[in-house]
């Protein structure tokens, strides 16, 4: 039996090397492994959150229509991750690739550290926030029952997040 389809949300960052060729390179692995791009933000240059001793990140959301479940899209994004170099060192360290599951369709799903969905600190994040805004708006968390253009009026995080491009 095929899983329907639903749309998954991801957030894409990179801020070592060539950030957009990369970012490019995870949104082409995305559509071949995980299903059709159906939406996609413009890039965000973003301060680094966490370790702020690094370089600034580019950004950019993108949804993307599967039949995968999101445990198998986990597994996916980590493996394209993997292909594209990245390598493992510290939490919230500089990396060349970082792909993040924000919201699958408007499932609840708490599979103790390995996947959270929604996205635990992704209302604490304008660099998540902002470019998710962008592409889906009127979507509403499942958890907190308003949409995601209220919840980034809402947002405390004054980071430096810039639209580009």
């Amino acid at each position: 039996m095929q899983l329907e389809h639903k749309i998954v949300y991801l957030l894409l960052g990179s801020n070592l090397g060539d950030r957009q060729a990369k970012l490019e390179q995870a949104t082409e692995s995305v559509t071949a492994k995980v299903g059709p791009v159906i939406a996609r933000s413009a890039w965000y240059e973003t301060a680094a959150w966490g370790l702020q001793e690094q370089p600034d990140f580019l950004n950019r959301a993108i949804a993307v229509k599967t039949s995968l479940t999101a445990h198998e899209v986990l597994d996916t994004v980590l493996g394209i991750e993997e292909d594209l170099g990245r390598v493992r060192k510290e939490k919230w360290g500089a990396r060349v690739i970082d792909i993040d599951i924000i919201l699958y369709a408007n499932d609840i799903i708490s599979d103790g550290a390995r996947l959270q969905v929604p996205h635990p600190l992704m209302l604490e994040r304008k660099f998540v926030m902002e470019p998710l805004a962008e592409i889906a708006g009127d979507l509403v968390h499942p958890v907190v029952g308003k949409d995601i253009l209220t919840l980034l009026s809402l947002l405390q995080d004054n980071s430096d997040v810039s639209k580009i491009i």
